[in-house]
Parts: C-alpha cells; structure tokens; sequence
C-alpha cells in the first residue's frame, strides 16, 4: 500500500484502501471478542516496541469499543502472518500519540484511532491459510477482510495460537554462556556507518531475546542480537497432534462408510444382487461384463475394508476413551489440589495456635500484640519515610510491581502495579506524580511512560519518549522532566528528552557531551548531573553537569574509577557514586562529589560489590537495595550509611532478591 508519504513507516492496514461501507462488521460492544491491527516487516518492531497499535480514523468506530484486556492480534501484510496474543493496556481512542509512525514528529499520523497494548502469551505466528478458516466469514476479497472479531472466532484464534506458544530459551549450563558483563571492541574512528553495540550487562538467567519468525526484535538484553530459537511447549504439542490424528481417523472413517464402492453390510447375497443387476445395466451400455471371480475378488475386497473399517472406529473410541479418562482425571488433579491447599492452610493455623498455646499467657498475649501492630504499621506507611520500588527482575520473572519500602522498620506495603512488566526502567517525581518511562520486558525495549497518583493509587499513560530505550536516566526539576542518555542495545545515546505538558510530548533538548548508557543521573541545588556510564566502547569515568539556566552542558571532574549501572544519590549537598561495574567486574566501591570543592573523593566502600541496585536516602542515611554481585547472583540484601557511622548490611524480613529495579523518594 503506497500512501504517497514517504515520512510514513507503518502501515497499520489495508482500510486506507476500503470505501466506508466496507471497513466494518458494526459489532456491538458487546459482541466484540476481538480486533485484528496492521504492520509490516519494516514497522512490527515498531508496534512492539512503542506498545501501540493504530488504524485510520474510520475503524474508530469498533476500536472505540476496545476495553482493557480485549484480546488483539496483529496481522503483518508483508508475509501474511498473523502475529499474538496480545491484549489491550488500554481503552480504544484518538491519537494515544498524535506523532506515531512517522520519521520525526513533525507531521500528526494517518493512523489515530489507536489502543495500548500488552503481550498476553507468545506464540509463533498462523500463516493465513491456518486462520483463514476461523475468519472466513470476515473475508470480502480474496486478499482483504474485516478487523472485527466475534467471541467464538477470538477464542478460536486463541486455542490455536496457545499451540503453538514460544517457550523462553534458559541456557542450561553456565560453560556455554557469553561473560556476564564484556566490553565491546573499540570502533574505529570515521567509521560512522558502522552501529556501535555495546555488550551491556547480560545474566545467565533468562534475559535472552527471542525473534518472532519474520520479526526482527532488537533484544533488549542481549547487545549481540543474536537471535535465540524458539521452542513449543512439548505438551501443548503433543496434544494438538493426538487431536490431528483423531479428526484424520473419524474423516477416513466417514468417507470410508460413505464411499458406495466399499458396502457395510456384510450380507453377501444383497450385494451379488447388487452386483448383478450393475453387471445387467453395463450390458446394455456396451461395456464388459466382470466374470464371477471377479465379483469374489469384490466380495472379499469389500470383507477386508469392512474389518479395516471395524478397526479404525474401535481405534477412534479408544483415542476417545483415553481423552475422556484423561479430562476426568485433570478434575480429579484439581480437585485434590484445592483440598491440599486447604489443609496447608488449616495446618498452619493449627501451628500458630499450638505455638501461641506453649506461650505463658502473657508472652501469647504479647505475639498478638505485636503481630496486629505490625499489621496496622503496614498498612500505615508514610510515603516521606518510604522509599518507592518500581519493576525489575527477580531471577524469574520480569515485574510490573510498585511497593513502598520502609528500610527503617524493614516493612513493606504493595501499591497499584504499572500496566507491564518494565525493567531497566527509570522514575522521577513531577507536579507530585510518580513518572516510570522507558526500559524493556525481555524481549524488546520501550518507549512508553506512564504516571501514578500516591493519593488516588491509579496509573495514567503518558506521552511517549522519542526513542525506546533503557537504562536511562531521569531527572525531574521544577516543572520539567528530563530523560537522559540510555541505549536500545544496538547503541548508546546523549540524547536528552524534556516533557513539555504544555505540548503534551517529549521534545528533544541539549544533548550531553557524552553517549552514556547505564547512566546515573541525580539533581542538586537546580544543577542536572550525569555520570559515567558505557559510551559504546568502554565505561568511562567522566561527568557533567546541566544548567537549565544556562541550557547547556559543561565537563566537571572525572571520577576516579570507571563505572556504570551504578546509583547516584545526595546526601548533605554532596554526590555518592555507588558500586556499578567498571568494564570488567562488579564493584563496592564509592566515591563522594562535593561541587564547592569541584572533585571527587574515595569514600568508605560497600559491604558488597554490587550493580543495578535501587538507592534512595531517607532521613539522612543512603540505603542500598538489591542489585547484581555476579554473572548468576542476584542480592536481596540492604545496606546502610550514615556519616560518622559507615555502611551496615542487613536482611530483609520482607524483601525478596531483586535487581534492575528503579527507585526514588519523595
């Protein structure tokens, strides 16, 4: 499809082509089960990427009808492929990003009406002669058909692409994987048409990329890009073929019983009758007649094919019985396993009171006590007190978490979770919303924001950023908010993005004199500043400052040690670099920044090496939560410092390993 626009990547569909008339099925709302979006090779990792899918304004008519959840599927018109699970993150609306898919932002799309999306499940992709028999009632050319989905066509698209769900590929052994964290090769210098990639922090854990057949997705954890095979899941497999093999016997059964040359019945004299009156017919017409050993060699080919045919149905109610047995025995497995955890449930309570029984009353009246104000404390924390924690990894799975976390009384309250999962994400505060923007799931990097109100417990998406990147910093000051440097993983930026709420956009400021991915950004005193970081060669050592008085960037000291995917906070008008990695291992080390004096320190180091790690500052004391030690160690410890004091580690009571998590207070 040419739209004539050259500015234009994406192609959401093929109604630009429709006449009005034939754009929809006009399903109520209620009756929506489904909705089918456009792309191509060029622009799939695009949709990914950016989390949105948008059609032409006449399909606002359905896509209004969109609610979060809504199951949605994408159809890539380059090689006829259709693309799931996902769902929708978001009502149906006009212009989520008035600017989407066009080269620079400097034209409003084509494509409005638009929804927010989430993966739901993973699968490898249904070529259109495998869904075109779910759909075909959609179809009103031979290339073209209605987005609109009913309950019963959803479902059907669902079941079949569950079949064939994309497995994350796990390393089995440590021997055969790539070192946690490398350095690339210097590039040549001149060689601008050459992309830098840098090899950022990679973890023997699943943090691989994936790519969807003919979808070429940058992994966002993998600076490489190399792609990892995908795997079905072998049970779900399995399933599906004994289901094939099942309709292809009941098929060859019933052509079998309807073919009129293979009789049933096993009535030998009906069927020479039979035979006898054809045999007098193909008289009359001039043909040869058969000679009797020819109509036993009938009679008994007829015999054979009855006892295949006995055969196959007795083979076809036995695959039955077992599927029945089966699906029985499944109930069966639920049903016990309700019982267990009721038990489980019932044994503890029996534990407590036995334990609370054993007490002298005064010491069971005591452990109330404690356990209902621990309770209450909990559901109490002052958000001043509280350090919030904002996605990450557990060694799992990736989190869409948002928790306030009381170091001081090592307590924990779980608030609304962000609409995805988001890791190497960052946060700043703004007009007293909580901003989280940028960073990936896994498999592909964003470019999506989203804010929470602390008072309402209720996330709002936001504009999106210009680039999807990670590993990013940000910075709120005043009424601006900055997002600083970052990488996609192919290479590392000194882009700088500034929200204009005016505007209702990112637009792009002063860049920094340095590409800095795994940056650490912090604001002092109404000064913006940025420090080490990986230029797309090495980790470097050097740091600058921003004034937005002044609107530019200026070189300030250099630390003293190289490092990146450290944190950077304030304490007493001064800067602590914390830990990180330095181009070759995890590091413990700190170094303190103070401006008056315009250098740096070496400061009293960790009790631990540790790397993409969440640190905040709470009534004057930095706590360091989490991070990574090593290439397959990830820590759930917490350290403290206070001047005059030196660091303390402790273990949490509530806090479970975590790293690549963000973290701020208010």
């Amino acid at each position: 499809m040419n739209t004539g626009k050259k500015s234009l990547k994406f192609k959401p569909g093929p109604s630009a082509q429709f006449n009005a008339g034939a754009s929809s099925r006009n399903l109520s709302k209620c009756h929506l089960g489904g909705v089918i979006f456009g792309c191509t090779n060029s622009t799939i990792k695009e949709c990914l990427s950016n989390q949105l899918f948008g059609l032409p304004s006449q399909h606002l008519s359905y896509v209004k009808n969109i609610d979060p959840g809504l199951p949605l599927f994408l159809f890539n018109y380059s090689d006829r492929k259709l693309h799931g699970i996902f769902e929708a993150a978001s009502s149906g609306q006009m212009n989520i990003n008035p600017y989407g898919w066009t080269t620079d932002g400097s034209e409003r799309t084509i494509y409005p009406a638009q929804v927010q999306i989430l993966v739901r499940k993973q699968c490898q992709p249904l070529l259109e002669n495998q869904f075109k028999p779910i759909i075909t009632d959609n179809y009103y050319g031979p290339c073209h058909f209605w987005f609109e989905l009913d309950h019963a066509q959803t479902n059907k698209l669902i079941s079949l692409l569950a079949s064939q769900a994309m497995a994350p590929h796990v390393p089995q052994s440590t021997a055969n994987c790539r070192p946690f964290c490398t350095v690339l090769p210097s590039v040549k210098k001149g060689d601008e048409s050459e992309k830098i990639k840098p090899q950022i922090m990679e973890v023997h854990f699943d943090l691989t990329s994936q790519v969807v057949d003919s979808v070429d997705v940058t992994s966002s954890f993998d600076a490489r890009n190399s792609a990892v095979g995908t795997h079905c899941d072998a049970n779900e497999a399995n399933e599906e073929e004994k289901n094939r093999l099942l309709r292809k016997l009941q098929q060859l059964a019933r052509n079998l019983h309807e073919s009129p040359m293979l009789p049933l019945t096993s009535d030998t004299d009906h069927t020479t009758v039979d035979k006898d009156k054809n045999l007098e017919n193909n008289g009359r017409s001039g043909e040869p007649i058969k000679s009797k050993e020819s109509n036993e060699e009938d009679s008994r080919s007829s015999t054979e094919c009855q006892s295949l045919i006995a055969k196959i149905v007795m083979l076809v109610q036995e695959v039955q019985e077992l599927k029945d047995s089966k699906a029985e025995q499944a109930k069966k497995i639920v049903f016990l396993e309700e019982k267990l955890l009721a038990a489980e449930g019932e044994i503890q309570e029996l534990k407590s009171l036995l334990t609370l029984n054993y007490l002298p009353n005064s010491n069971a009246l005591e452990a109330k006590r404690v356990v209902v104000e621990e309770q209450i404390a909990d559901s109490c924390l002052d958000p001043c007190e509280s350090i919030f924690l904002i996605g990450g990894y557990d060694g799992a799975s990736h989190l869409s978490t948002l928790e306030l976390y009381d170091p001081s009384r090592d307590m924990i309250k779980s608030l609304r979770p962000m609409r995805s999962v988001r890791a190497y994400a960052s946060v700043a505060w703004l007009n007293s919303q909580l901003y989280v923007f940028g960073g990936g799931n896994g498999y592909v990097w964003y470019n999506t924001a989203e804010s929470y109100n602390l008072e309402t417990d209720q996330w709002t998406l936001c504009p999106p950023l210009n680039l999807a990147k990670g590993s990013l910093g940000g910075v709120g000051i005043g009424n601006k908010l900055f997002a600083i440097g970052g990488g996609n993983g192919i290479e590392a930026f000194s882009d700088v993005e500034m929200l204009d709420l005016d505007l209702g956009r990112w637009i792009c400021t002063r860049s920094m004199l340095q590409r800095r991915f795994a940056v650490a950004a912090v604001e002092l005193n109404g000064v913006l500043y940025a420090t080490g970081g990986f230029d797309g060669s090495d980790y470097i050592k050097s740091a600058e400052r921003f004034d937005i008085r002044e609107h530019s960037w200026t070189q300030i000291a250099s630390m003293n040690e190289k490092r990146g995917c450290h944190s950077l906070v304030t304490l007493n008008e001064k800067l602590y670099a914390l830990g990180g990695f330095n181009g070759h291992s995890m590091v413990s080390s700190v170094e303190v920044y103070d401006p008056r004096m315009e250098s740096w320190i070496i400061g009293e180091p960790m009790k631990r090496t540790r790397g993409y790690a969440a640190a905040g500052v709470i009534n004057e004391s930095i706590y360091v939560i989490g991070g990574v030690l090593a290439a397959d160690k990830i820590l759930e410890t917490v350290e403290s410092y206070k001047e005059g004091c030196g660091w303390e580690e402790k273990t949490s009571r509530v806090l479970n390993k975590r790293c690549f998590q963000s973290a701020t207070v208010l």
